[in-house]
């Protein structure tokens, strides 16, 4: 009996050590991070660069098709300027005359952070206004290869 209970002092003890250990060491860690407040802050800063001509990197057909934007002269600086904000529906729902995709980037660049497209911005906004300009809405086409009878 009094065996067993040397035992259990002894292993009270070591987790008592050990419990005061991890208290010393939460408590140096905690004296350290109040004198360095920087030192969990990460010393790298992104930036998010403006894309100019040599940056625009030809996309394979595979992800330009997954992208939703049609296949044209100038969708790889699309996809690599516009979706890295937001997603390529908000581009192809849309249907806009060149000054109107003109509006759109410089109110985009004023207000939300976009950056100077560079040299890829007339190839931007020519893709944009040849595949997502305006469309003509209005009466419909007038039927043609119409077989026409006579009411009896």
């Amino acid at each position: 009996m009094q065996k067993n209970f040397r035992k259990q002092i002894i292993s009270l003890g070591r987790l008592l050590t050990v419990f005061g250990l991890l208290l010393v060491t939460v408590f140096m860690g905690i004296f350290y991070l109040k004198n360095h407040p920087d030192a969990l802050k990460s010393s790298e800063v992104y930036e998010v660069l403006p894309a100019d001509e040599s940056e625009t990197v030809p996309l394979d057909a595979q992800t330009i098709a997954q992208s939703g934007f049609i296949n044209d002269e100038g969708v790889s600086g699309v996809i690599q300027n516009c979706t890295q904000c937001h997603s390529a529906k908000l581009v192809t729902q849309n249907r806009m005359s060149k000054e109107g995709w003109e509006a759109t980037i410089a109110w985009m660049q004023e207000t939300q952070n976009l950056w100077d497209l560079g040299a890829n911005h007339g190839k931007i906004v020519a893709y944009l206004a040849k595949n997502y300009g305006p469309e003509r809405k209005g009466r419909r086409q007038n039927l043609t290869n119409v077989d026409w009878y006579e009411l009896e």
